[in-house]
């Protein structure tokens, strides 16, 4: 093993360390999340455990990062996303993110509002960001019903029934960020 693998290595410990401790969660939680014991997560925080494939794929979907965010691997290859658009009742979902789990990025374009039947709103797990990028949205929530427009954002629990379509007969374009329930976006400030 060459210098370069065994920092890599090194590395991972405190990650997990960091990963776990902002989680706020104890060794005893992500045991029984991962299945790993108390005292393996314990040795391979404190780097007298070298890590396994088998106990860094657990780890990494409780963390909801890829595996290479856990190994601290450098970042190769195209970084550009090549994820083919679905259509989906009408609608046309471009992701924008390729790995599972944790927030998901998406481009939806809505069609016209012609093209649209009764709106059906309905609820699911999760949590929901949108921003209006194009065009004129009818965004129903619960009881309320909302015209926003191109600037305009919105987020809101997805166990609420919701509705999102184009409010005028051209097609609306929305960025999406759907995340797992009690996932929130975060912004870091600077100064700089």
């Amino acid at each position: 093993m060459d210098d370069d693998e065994q920092d890599v290595l090194a590395g991972v410990g405190p990650r997990l360390r960091s990963l776990r401790r902002a989680r706020g969660a104890s060794l005893t939680d992500l045991a029984a999340e991962t299945g790993l014991t108390p005292s393996t997560l314990s040795r391979l925080e404190n780097g007298k455990r070298r890590p396994t494939l088998e106990q860094l794929l657990p780890l990494a979907r409780a963390y909801r990062v890829p595996l290479d965010d856990l190994v601290g691997a450098r970042h190769t290859g195209d970084p550009r996303i090549h994820l083919r658009p679905v259509t989906h009742r009408g609608m046309t979902f471009v992701p924008l993110t390729r790995h599972a789990g944790g927030i998901q990025a998406y481009k939806v374009i809505y069609p016209p509002a012609s093209q649209w039947g009764r709106p059906t709103p309905r609820t699911h797990e999760g949590y929901e960001w949108f921003y209006v990028m194009r065009g004129e949205v009818d965004f129903r929530l619960g009881d309320r019903r909302l015209r926003m427009g191109p600037g305009e954002a919105a987020e809101f629990d997805t166990r609420v029934p919701h509705w999102i379509g184009s409010a005028v007969e051209q097609p609306a374009e929305l960025l999406t960020l759907i995340g797992v329930q009690g996932e929130r976006v975060h912004l870091a400030l600077s100064d700089d």
